[in-house]
């Protein structure tokens, strides 16, 4: 008898989802990366993220494993980038090179979308706004542009909104037996 697992896409999703748009507030310019950004960033968008992969991983979803076990540790890693420097422990990376790792982080969104291709109109959304959203980090911190800055933010709140929005889809969709919320 074969073992029904749950599906750990929302979860990874609204770790995502809810993250990116605490974080997008802030670049938005509404108010400073303090101590929820950072524990949402470690805990719900890095720690949730990462588990979810490993429970992908069970369920033989390569897509699912690299695209939340990756941004899990996007999460994880950008929490470091800015703490370490405070505990002492590293320099501060400098804004041009920060740049360079938003790029490299868009870049692989961009072809985690190719990879979405098939799946839903949402999740392609998701992917295809977040390829923007990186690349948008990249040129704010490339150019100095404070004005790219707060539309990167803007973008990101609608980018981390359809996250939790499929999330919830999937969610009740499963509750109910049938599609309540339409993800095309």
């Amino acid at each position: 008898m074969e073992t029904k697992l749950a599906n750990p896409a929302p979860l990874g999703l609204m770790g995502f989802g809810m993250t990116t748009i605490l974080l997008n507030i802030h670049n938005a310019g509404w108010f400073p990366v303090g101590s929820m950004v950072l524990a949402m960033g470690i805990f719900y968008g890095g720690v949730a993220q990462v588990i979810a992969g490993i429970m992908e991983f069970k369920k033989g979803n390569t897509f699912g494993l690299t695209a939340f076990a990756s941004y899990g540790l996007f999460w994880l890693t950008l929490a470091g980038l800015i703490l370490l420097p405070k505990m002492g422990l590293a320099d501060p990376t400098p804004h041009a090179f920060m740049g360079w790792y938003l790029f490299l982080w868009g870049l692989f969104t961009l072809f985690m979308f190719f990879g979405t291709l098939r799946g839903s109109l949402v999740l392609r959304f998701i992917f295809g706004s977040l390829t923007v959203l990186f690349f948008l980090l990249a040129l704010r911190d490339w150019l100095g542009s404070e004005a790219i800055g707060r539309l990167a933010g803007y973008e990101g709140i609608v980018c981390g909104a359809s996250a939790c929005y499929l999330a919830m889809a999937e969610v009740l969709e499963e509750q109910y037996g049938r599609k309540i919320l339409p993800v095309g």
